[in-house]
């Protein structure tokens, strides 16, 4: 008996069962590979566009092959499900990172020699492995720190998540802006690629986790039953709305500046200065939850950083001075990189093992289409008032905190912390 016992043991089917006291060895593994991936991600859009315009193609032309990056995220829901089906999900979100690489290099090196319809194709083709880039490695974290880590450990390896982010979106255009300018937008694409691949290497070296369905992929949810049981969840459900309701907001601060520089009385050129704030402060908060982990329940967290967010919108409205202008936007990159660390908490409490990656990936996707929406509608708002889309981003974040909280405070039976 004590042999059958033995043998059926997770070390025995050489699974490590306390994969969080592979301690700073598995998270370290995680933070390079999940920066390099996020590094490409964040990049590759500004490498395409460069590439685009430095050869004389036009606008046109470059906003088009790079919607073809990005378009293509919005449909992260639908290729996370292998991820939950995977016995292994460490070998579909590495196939994604070499198939990214690989599409990403062959759409740059055919751009110019090939018609740009297959350009197209390849950088499309690289662009709906982006969900798994990123949400997709998020969902790896809980096999990370283990299934029932200490509150502060749990909270410290997400914002060292956080944190990949920040770099991912502040490292990538910089490193394609200075290898564009030293060499060419080609190499800094390329240079992303093999940075991709090299992540896929990484994930592989990350702690195994036993697939959630046990041998039953039917328990698997399909896209649309997993968005149906977000809705019908409470946590998950008021998650969602939050995250959307503060990316719209945000996403109309780089439209913004360009216009309040006419307002605040400064050179146009100063609008890269407040955007660069923001990024930096994006970058500041991420490295600050990294150090000091949010603690709390996570929808009060989300509640109080979205009013946070809403302060710091408001200030941005309301100055009266670049310089307060830009400590404002800095604010509001901190607050912003806080509220992402409390959504990352919400998902990875709230949602059902068998769904976890879906729904780190769902809520990904609608993130994302929330702020395509808030830029497009701080493009059309701005010819009307320059601080109208801030407005309107401060009030819907605000109608989503009162939203809520009246939720939580009067739900019914829906209000169970998991799913």
């Amino acid at each position: 008996m004590r042999q059958q016992h033995t043998a059926s043991t997770p070390r025995a089917r050489g699974v490590d069962p306390s994969p969080g006291r592979a301690g700073g060895n598995g998270l370290a593994r995680y933070v390079v590979a999940a920066a390099l991936a996020r590094t490409a991600d964040g990049g590759a859009v500004v490498a395409v566009v460069l590439l685009v315009t430095s050869s004389g193609g036009s606008g046109t032309l470059a906003g088009v092959l790079g919607a073809c990056i990005t378009a293509p995220h919005l449909l992260g829901p639908f290729v996370a499900r292998p991820l939950d089906l995977a016995r292994d999900g460490r070998k579909v979100i590495a196939a994604a990172c070499l198939l990214y690489a690989t599409a990403l290099a062959a759409g740059v090196l055919t751009y110019g020699h090939a018609p740009a319809v297959l350009t197209g194709l390849l950088l499309a083709a690289a662009g709906t492995c982006g969900p798994l880039l990123t949400g997709g490695i998020s969902s790896r974290l809980p096999a990370i720190v283990g299934p029932r880590p200490p509150l502060r450990t749990q909270r410290r390896a997400q914002g060292w998540d956080v944190a990949t982010y920040g770099i991912g979106g502040t490292v990538g255009p910089s490193l394609v802006a200075a290898l564009s300018g030293w060499v060419s937008p080609t190499a800094a694409a390329l240079a992303l690629a093999l940075g991709a691949a090299t992540a896929a290497g990484g994930v592989l070296l990350l702690p195994f986790t036993a697939p959630s369905h046990g041998g039953d992929r039917s328990a698997i949810l399909r896209p649309g039953a997993t968005l149906a049981l977000m809705a019908r969840s409470g946590p998950l459900r008021r998650t969602v709305y939050l995250t959307m309701a503060v990316a719209l907001s945000v996403a109309a601060l780089p439209i913004t500046a360009v216009h309040l520089t006419k307002l605040l009385d400064v050179a146009p050129a100063t609008a890269a200065v407040l955007t660069a704030a923001y990024g930096l402060g994006n970058l500041t908060g991420s490295i600050a939850v990294m150090v000091f982990p949010l603690t709390g329940d996570p929808e009060r967290l989300m509640r109080r950083l979205a009013l946070g967010v809403v302060a710091g919108l408001l200030t941005v409205t309301a100055s009266p001075a670049f310089t307060v202008t830009v400590s404002a936007y800095a604010l509001t990159g901190i607050l912003n990189s806080f509220f992402f660390a409390s959504t990352l908490a919400a998902r990875t409490e709230y949602a059902p093992s068998g769904a976890r990656g879906q729904v780190f990936i769902w809520v990904a996707a609608l993130k994302i289409t929330s702020g395509s929406a808030g830029t497009a509608l701080a493009g059309s708002l701005t010819g009307v008032a320059v601080q109208l889309p801030l407005v309107v981003g401060l009030l819907a974040v605000s109608a989503a905190v009162v939203a809520a909280t009246v939720e939580t405070r009067f739900g019914g039976a829906d209000e169970k912390r998991r799913p």
